[in-house]
């Protein structure tokens, strides 16, 4: 009798011990539910990064909507809200120049991501003032998402950087990804189909500065002048560079300035009205708040794609 009372209590002691280990390992199973801290620059990059992460991702974005990511600088708050991330997805090409030191300098551990580090890139040369050196600069054109072509590439990008950060998602990951470029590829078809009512000859682009050079190059335009004769907002044209902006317009019969939202219109409606050209807001570096018109970048692309065709068909 007491052979089996001394197994019996043996045998509750080997399933107390099997249960308490059972226990001890779940602590391990949250830490794989987390939400991963990562941030991203601007909007539009924020909601791709947004679209593949998903729950997964505590995700913060530095530049607000609605602000010219050429001249952003960050305050001590915005700074401390990525104090904890992992990696910062930025554009790049030159587009964060100057945010990205101080981004590098605020969390030396988190890892910068170009987006755009897998896109061919339109070389030019930046205007000779733009970033007050007085000297003409070799550059990259940074607005790769205007070609949804270019942003199905951050699409891999990101796949591949959040899969290392976070392994235990790389399938969620892998399957919102692949969800995502179908809809880029549909909006590309839509693109297409939007852009083939404009006449050839009216396919020619006026803009504030030169941010469509990937749309154009994609959907039969030509970015033929810019106020700004560079890629970047921070420059200002001489009064030579407007006259001859002028005279191209009315040579060319140009039907309508394009001007990012985050820029001052002034200059724009002054030589539409020495032109008789009109002038046509876009969404360029940045989405609008959610009530607007273009919170998301499908919206985004959707929205600027029916005023350039409403403006030039």
């Amino acid at each position: 009798m007491k052979f089996r009372q001394v197994l019996n209590w043996i045998m509750v002691l080997i399933l107390m011990t099997t249960g308490l280990m059972g226990c001890q390992a779940k602590p391990a199973q949250p830490e794989g539910n987390a939400r991963i801290p990562v941030a991203a620059t601007t909007g539009i990059v924020a909601d791709v990064v947004r679209q593949i992460g998903g729950e997964s991702i505590e995700l913060v974005q530095i530049i607000p909507n609605g602000t010219d990511p050429h001249s952003f600088s960050p305050s001590p708050q915005d700074l401390s809200q990525i104090s904890q991330v992992k990696v910062v997805f930025v554009n790049g090409a030159g587009l964060e120049e100057s945010l990205l030191k101080v981004i590098a300098n605020a969390v030396p551990d988190a890892k910068l991501v170009e987006v755009s580090k897998s896109n061919n890139l339109i070389e030019g040369h930046e205007d000779e003032d733009s970033h007050g050196t007085g000297e003409e600069e070799h550059a990259f054109d940074p607005h790769t998402w205007t070609d949804p072509n270019n942003v199905i590439q951050w699409v891999d990008v990101i796949v591949e950087e959040l899969s290392q950060i976070n392994p235990s998602h790389q399938e969620t990951y892998q399957v919102n990804g692949e969800a995502y470029k179908k809809q880029l590829i549909d909006l590309d078809r839509w693109i297409q189909n939007q852009v083939s009512q404009i006449p050839a000859e009216n396919r020619k682009l006026v803009t504030d500065h030169l941010a469509w050079g990937y749309f154009a190059q994609r959907y039969g335009f030509e970015q033929i002048g810019a106020i700004v004769a560079g890629f970047s907002t921070l420059a200002e044209p001489s009064a030579q560079e407007i006259a001859a902006l002028e005279d191209q317009i009315r040579a060319q019969n140009i039907r309508a300035i394009f001007v990012g939202n985050q820029t001052n219109p002034a200059l724009a409606k002054r030589i539409a009205d020495d032109t008789g050209a009109k002038v046509v807001v876009l969404y360029v570096g940045t989405l609008s708040n959610a009530e607007g018109p273009a919170p998301t970048y499908l919206e985004y692309i959707r929205y600027n794609v029916n005023a350039i065709v409403n403006a030039l068909k």
